[in-house]
This record gives structure tokens, sequence and C-alpha cells, in this order.
């Protein structure tokens, strides 16, 4: 007998801004061809996806303003939930099946997370879609990521970025010459205070061996090309 392939296995991490398209809320057109961009790689890989909720709320912003922040950072998980809904609906509509996991228990809209039944979700061609970030207050999307990653054996974390194609020595919206690092060590990254993911995120996926993507949501296709495992972006590595 043979054995069968081990087919890619990716956890994708979407911004909630990337949602919005800019704006408060979901702007149905964006959701719509990131779904169709997971879709035309789903004989490629096996897709996981952690959302953000910037889109609704950042409990980081609203704890600033006064607000206590674990009661902000659950207002900001429950944005992540809206996002995950939304992105189920058109992935459906694609043609996918899909499953939303809730690190909050929310029944009647999702499935509980539980670790063993995303990957046999994935095995079965699923795309499994993360939501309410880890259920616990200062915990970042790109932290969950890292975790999530870990937790179902992917290969990679890919890091989806709105407005940037990558990892730079500065901002590059800011610094004329900031110029663009195809591939960095989490340590380095680390040492040079580089702010494109979180450093929880960074020291999590470091401490584990867990490759980084990190990469532009443009030009469109850019998401189907990265789950394929093309070289887009910045690799981060241990």
């Amino acid at each position: 007998m043979t054995e069968t392939p081990h087919k890619r296995r990716v956890l994708l991490k979407l911004s909630g801004e990337a949602f919005g398209g800019g704006t408060l809320g979901v702007n149905p057109d964006v959701v719509s061809q990131i779904a169709r961009e997971i879709a035309a790689a789903m004989d490629d890989a096996e897709v996981a996806v952690v959302v953000g909720g910037g889109n609704f709320f950042r409990g980081a912003e609203l704890s600033q303003r006064g607000m206590d922040r674990a009661r902000a950072d659950y207002m900001g998980m429950l944005g992540t939930v809206m996002n995950a809904l939304a992105l189920q609906d058109f992935l459906e509509q694609a043609g996918v099946s899909s499953r939303v996991q809730s690190a909050i228990t929310m029944t009647q809209v999702a499935e509980t997370y539980i670790p063993l039944r995303a990957i046999r979700h994935l095995e079965k061609g699923r795309v499994v879609i993360f939501g309410a970030g880890a259920g616990l207050p200062y915990f970042s999307t790109d932290t969950v990521a890292a975790q999530r990653a870990l937790e179902i054996h992917a290969d990679e974390v890919l890091v989806a970025k709105n407005g940037v194609d990558g990892v730079y020595t500065a901002d590059p919206n800011k610094d004329p010459d900031a110029t663009l690092i195809e591939e960095i060590t989490y340590g380095d990254a680390l040492v040079q205070g580089l702010k494109v993911v979180d450093s929880t995120s960074f020291s999590l996926c470091m401490d584990n061996g867990m490759p980084m993507r990190v990469f532009g949501m443009e030009p469109a296709g850019n998401v189907t090309e990265a789950i394929r495992g093309k070289q887009l972006g910045t690799l981060v590595h241990r």
C-alpha cells in the first residue's frame, strides 16, 4: 500500500479591517472575494482561519477611552464571531463546506472550539474558522493565530496584511527608505522591534518552531497563492 501524501495545512490570519474594506462593519464584496480566493486553493491545502474584529471593536482602543480592558476585549471577541459567520456564509456560496468554532460558547451560531474536532473537519476538506479569539482578555488575534496553528498542527501561519506586502525595515507608509525583508528570524524581528504582528505571537511561534509568512492581500489572488505555498512577502522562522 502507498501512503496518502500529506496535504499542506495552513492557518490563515485575516484582519478585521480587511472585512470592513476600511470602514465600520462588513463589506460583502471584500469578504466574497476573500472566500473565492480561499475556495480556489482548497484542492491544494487544508485551511483554517483566524479572523480579527477591528472593523467592529478594538479592545485596546476602547480601554484607552476609559472602558474596562477585559470588557472591551470581550466586545472585540464578539466582533470576530460576526466576521467568522460572514466568511462562513460566503465560503458556502463559493461551494466550500465550512465550520465556525468559537472560544466563547454560543451553540446556536457556532461550534465550541475543540482542537481534535477542528482537525477532523480539516481532514474532511472543510474550512474551519476560529472566532472569539482565545476566549480570554488581553490576547490579540495574532497570538490566537499562532496558538491555533500549533494546536491543529499546521505547517505554516499565513498573516495577510492590508496596505503592506510583508515585513519592512520601517513603516513603508512613513519612511520612503523602508525596504522589504524577504526572510528574517523571530529573534531578529523581536530585537529590531518590528511590529507587523505582536511580540507574543512571534515568541510563541519561535519557541515552537512554527514558520510564519507575512504577505499583502493585494493584488487579487495573493491569498490563493499563499495558501498554495508561493513565496510571497516575508518568511519569518526560527
